[in-house]
């Protein structure tokens, strides 16, 4: 393999494990990317029960199952990097990205996230749970499955947990390592073992340029 072929080759690991960089390309690489995606997209598509909607990223390292009746569905924009495990049902709506090493298993309720929310490295979203009964090992015992929904907006920090039955509101952050157990506000800001309200997104400093905190209602 030449240098040029191997450049190409590591381009696409990297991209594998930082899918934002797809999305801004330069037009020298943006025709071979797509072709490349195509071609991955497919393969997913042809052993799977997998949705993929239009300008998606995903890593062919990633582990995708989606059994019949378990359909994952991702929506137009989405980004899934390496290593990310994702067992349906799963719905991602449009440009949820998902980075490396995260886990999501959509138990028998599923999991839903929406428009824009980012899931980051390593976090882990179970919607499923054993039961606890004293009379019989945790192996026999019955699984439930209630489902988790995250809004849109919404940022899950690295090596985060998310317990099944949750839903958490738009807008709303939970910080690296949480677990939560319980539902989330919109733009709460959450976290600790268990997670518990930490702050307001909304009371949060202005990122716009000039700078500095503005009340919200920009008095």
């Amino acid at each position: 393999m030449d240098l040029d072929a191997r450049r190409r080759e590591q381009h696409k690991l990297r991209l594998s494990w930082m899918p934002w960089l797809y999305f801004s390309l330069k037009p020298r690489h943006r025709e071979w990317a797509e072709a490349w995606q195509r071609e991955v997209q497919q393969r997913f598509r042809e052993l799977e029960t997998v949705e993929i909607a239009e300008g998606c990223f995903i890593a062919p390292e990633a582990r995708i199952f989606a059994e019949p009746g378990r359909t994952v569905s991702i929506g137009p924009g989405c980004s899934i990097a390496a290593d990310v495990f994702l067992h349906g049902p799963v719905t991602l709506g449009p440009g949820v990205s998902i980075n490396a090493r995260a886990s999501l298993d959509g138990g028998a309720a599923g999991i839903r996230i929406g428009e824009g929310s980012r899931i980051a490295t390593g976090a882990t979203l179970y919607a499923f749970d054993h039961g606890l009964a004293p009379d019989r090992p945790v192996r026999e015992q019955p699984v439930t499955s209630k489902g988790i929904v995250l809004g849109a907006d919404v940022w899950v920090g690295a090596n985060a947990g998310i317990t099944d039955g949750v839903n958490v509101g738009d807008h709303a952050v939970v910080a690296m390592g949480a677990v939560v157990t319980r539902d989330v506000p919109a733009w709460s800001i959450v976290g600790g073992v268990p997670a518990r309200v930490m702050g307001d997104r909304r009371l949060r400093p202005r990122s716009g340029a000039r700078g500095g905190w503005e009340p919200e209602d920009g008095k």
